[in-house]
């Protein structure tokens, strides 16, 4: 059973989003909140394994919501959602290490994939966010040198990172276990001495191995 806090402030738009989380027979939507300071509370007195938080609310939006979230529960995964094209918003929450960021007018199945994607270590980027999001990574970098430190095999595995693959998809597409890709993910983010999967992604990204 996958629990999910779900924050926003539209009560129509939350029920909606609940209806199509629910429709998965292994996720329930255990908590709902009207804005960031209600998701916080609901966080202290149980566990989610994922967050899904509207960027914008009333009293504490999702992305200050998300800056509390993952200092006080790191283990739990956080999605963002929002209506807006302004990839400031997208990239400020992605360099707080959330694990996707998805648009309210999404479809049921994206929603599904993105939440089991988190649990499994994915980062989960809509087209249309993703098409905002590359131009701004990648404006004024020139050809950036990757670390020297790095194997061709850790190459290869931060390039599936980037590609927003999880563990059990980058050990399909390498031929390893998933024991290895998660050892090695560790050392590639000590070599890195970079947080955690949405930051080695944004590297891959901005060192063109995507």
């Amino acid at each position: 059973m996958i629990k999910v806090l779900l924050a926003e402030d539209q009560v129509m738009v939350r029920q909606g989003l609940k209806v199509m989380i629910e429709t998965d027979e292994d996720i329930f939507v255990t908590g709902e909140a009207t804005n960031g300071k209600e998701a916080i509370r609901l966080c202290e007195s149980q566990r989610f394994d994922v967050a899904v938080l509207d960027i914008r609310m009333p009293e504490m939006d999702g992305i200050e919501a998300a800056k509390v979230l993952r200092s006080r529960f790191p283990e739990m995964k956080i999605l963002m959602l929002t209506t807006f094209d302004d990839h400031q918003y997208v990239m400020e929450a992605l360099k707080l290490g959330v694990s996707g960021c998805m648009l309210k007018d999404g479809d049921t199945e994206s929603l599904i994939r993105s939440i089991k994607s988190a649990l499994n270590g994915g980062l989960s980027l809509e087209d249309q966010v993703a098409a905002k999001v590359m131009p701004v990574l990648l404006q004024h970098e020139e050809a950036i040198p990757i670390d020297p430190t790095l194997t061709p095999r850790e190459i290869a595995i931060l390039k599936c990172i980037g590609e927003g693959l999880n563990n059990k998809e980058v050990a399909e597409r390498l031929g390893l276990s998933v024991g290895t890709v998660k050892n090695q993910t560790s050392q590639i983010l000590d070599k890195l001495a970079l947080r955690d999967r949405t930051q080695l992604a944004i590297y891959a990204i901005r060192h063109r191995l995507v």
